[in-house]
């Protein structure tokens, strides 16, 4: 599969969808602001959805449909855009990891995605600046829960790392109910979790958060994360430095058995 460099992109089922919603619209004679009121949308929501910037939900999909007497078309839709619930930038990464026959991951500032509670998601995914309406927030949430599967159902198993920056468990985000969530994580015999402790860092491991995944062909890709910009890679170059990084983190932290004992001493402090 092609890496893309263009991380703002907004996924194709996004723009495909917004824009037969605008043509039929416009068929109908259907005004956005008729649109919008119909649908209880802000007419610049709908015009966000119509350019594919904004995901069309699955409810404006039904409610365009209706209006505009596309006989099933615009509903048909709905299928496509579930499978693009996450943000433009995070889509080939998702897809990556669906097919990922190991993983490791280091975060430095956040719990990671898979290992997250929903209220902990809920919490990061509701607090975005500009805001996400309601209904995004919630498709998003689930989507991230639905990633999940990765840790149990998967035949065979998926050989899964996580390294956490200690200063992800001292987040006022991080509540008992994720601090034992962790925990339950990292008695499963396919997951690895360490922490790196605030005194083991070093300049690389501040930078940001940093995944690696191995596919099913042994072909491996990396991905970085940062504030307003990603890079996903499988630049042979970009992977060799990724892995030296992770494999030096890794070294660093304390061991299964260390992390589980001072996450188990923090749950305690929490009660």
């Amino acid at each position: 599969m092609p890496v893309p460099n263009d991380n703002s992109r907004p996924p194709a089922a996004w723009c495909y969808s917004g824009n037969q919603i605008r043509r039929w619209r416009t068929l109908a004679n259907v005004s956005r602001e008729a649109l919008a009121a119909a649908a209880n949308y802000a007419p610049e929501t709908i015009s966000s959805m119509e350019r594919g910037v904004r995901m069309p939900s699955p409810r404006l999909l039904d409610i365009a449909d209706e209006l505009c007497g596309a006989q099933g078309m615009l509903s048909a839709a709905k299928e496509y855009v579930r499978r693009e619930r996450y943000s433009a930038r995070a889509v080939d990464f998702i897809e990556r990891e669906r097919e990922a026959t190991s993983l490791w991951t280091y975060e430095v500032a956040l719990v990671p995605g898979l290992l997250q509670t929903r209220a902990y998601a809920k919490a990061l995914i509701d607090n975005r600046i500009p805001p996400l309406d309601e209904e995004t927030v919630e498709e998003r949430v689930t989507a991230r829960m639905e990633r999940q599967t990765i840790l149990t159902a998967r035949k065979p198993p998926v050989g899964l790392s996580f390294v956490l920056y200690e200063a992800v468990l001292r987040s006022q985000l991080v509540d008992e109910e994720q601090l034992q969530r962790l925990l339950e994580v990292s008695r499963l015999r396919n997951v690895v979790l360490q922490v790196l402790p605030f005194e083991k860092a070093f300049a690389n491991a501040l930078e940001g958060p940093m995944v690696l995944l191995e596919g099913p062909d042994h072909d491996r890709c990396a991905f970085m994360e940062g504030g307003l910009a990603s890079e996903f890679s499988a630049d042979p170059g970009v992977v060799s430095r990724v892995t030296e990084r992770l494999s030096m983190i890794r070294t660093r932290a304390l061991d299964p058995d260390e992390t589980a004992r001072l996450i188990e001493r923090m749950v305690g402090r929490r009660e």
